[in-house]
C-alpha cells in the first residue's frame, strides 16, 4: 500500500505518517512531499494510489495537484487535508472531482480518532468522507436560492480581478448588458444591493464593486489562493486573445 502525504508543514507531515503507519503497520509505504510541484512530479513518477493533500502548499496549490493527479488517474483516492472550510476552496474541489471518484475532506481541527475514520473510510472503504463544516458549504454552493452560481462565481472573480463590465463579457462570451445582470444577480445573492441606497444626504455609503468583493473574502468566497490561480488564467486568457491592454 503506497501513500503520499503532501503537507508543506513538518508536523503536520509527521502526524499523518504515523497515524497512515499505526492503522496500516507494516502494510504500508508512506512516502512525502512539502510543496505542490514535488508533488505533482512525485505522483507521475510512483503513481500513489492513494493521497493526502494539504489544500495550501507552496509552489503549486493542493487543488492543482489533485487536477493533475486525476487528469492521469481518476481513481486515485484524495483525501482532502485543511485548516480551512472557505466555500473557495469546497467549490474549487467540487470543480475537479472526477465523476464516481472516492475523495474526502477532513479538517485539521478533527480529532486524532476523526483523521482516522476518514483514512480507513477513504482509503480502505471506499467512501467519501467528507467534514460535517464543509458538507454544510457544499450544500449552501447547491441551493439555488442563497448560494451563488459557477456564472456568479465567474463574475466575481472577474471583479476581484479588476476587470470592467466590457472586459467581463468579452471574456465569458456575453453582451455588455449580459455581463451586467449576472453582476446584478450577485449583488442580491451578497446582499450588496440592499446596501447601494443613498443615506440621508442622498450619497451613496458603499462602492458596489469594492463592497461585494469585501463581503465575498469575509464569507470565504474567495481568497489568495484562488485569485493567485485565477490571475494566470486571466493571463493564459489574454495571451489568446491579445486585444486588451494589461499592467506590466
Amino acid at each position: 500500500m503506497l501513500v503520499m502525504v503532501a503537507e508543506d508543514d513538518s508536523l503536520h507531515r509527521t502526524f499523518a505518517r504515523t497515524t497512515i503507519e499505526h492503522l496500516w503497520p507494516g502494510n504500508v509505504e508512506v512516502i512525502e512531499a512539502s510543496s505542490g510541484d514535488v508533488a505533482i512530479d512525485m505522483a507521475q513518477q510512483r503513481k500513489p494510489p492513494y493521497v493526502v493533500l494539504d489544500l495550501q502548499l507552496p509552489k503549486a496549490t493542493g487543488i492543482e495537484v489533485a487536477r493533475s493527479i486525476w487528469a492521469s488517474r481518476a481513481d486515485t483516492n484524495i483525501l482532502f487535508w485543511s485548516n480551512f472550510a472557505d466555500e473557495s476552496y469546497v467549490r474549487g474541489v467540487a470543480r475537479i472531482v472526477p465523476p464516481g471518484t472516492v475523495y474526502g475532506y477532513v479538517l485539521k481541527s478533527a480529532s486524532e480518532e476523526g483523521m482516522r475514520s476518514a483514512l480507513r473510510g477513504v482509503f480502505a472503504e471506499g467512501h467519501c468522507i467528507i467534514d460535517r463544516e464543509v458538507r454544510g458549504i457544499q450544500h449552501r454552493v447547491q441551493d439555488r436560492l442563497e448560494g451563488i452560481t459557477d456564472s456568479e462565481y465567474e463574475s466575481l472573480i472577474d471583479l476581484a480581478l479588476g476587470l470592467t463590465d466590457k472586459a467581463i463579457a468579452a471574456r465569458r462570451g456575453l453582451s455588455t448588458r449580459g455581463a451586467q445582470a449576472r453582476i446584478r444577480h450577485l449583488y442580491e445573492k451578497l446582499g450588496v444591493a440592499a446596501l447601494e441606497e443613498p443615506a440621508d444626504n442622498n450619497l451613496p455609503i458603499f462602492n458596489s464593486r469594492t463592497r461585494a468583493i469585501y463581503l465575498a473574502l469575509a464569507r470565504g468566497l474567495i481568497n489568495v489562493d484562488a485569485l493567485r490561480r485565477e490571475q494566470q488564467n486571466l493571463e493564459d486568457w489574454l495571451d489568446r486573445v491579445d486585444v486588451l491592454p494589461r499592467e506590466r
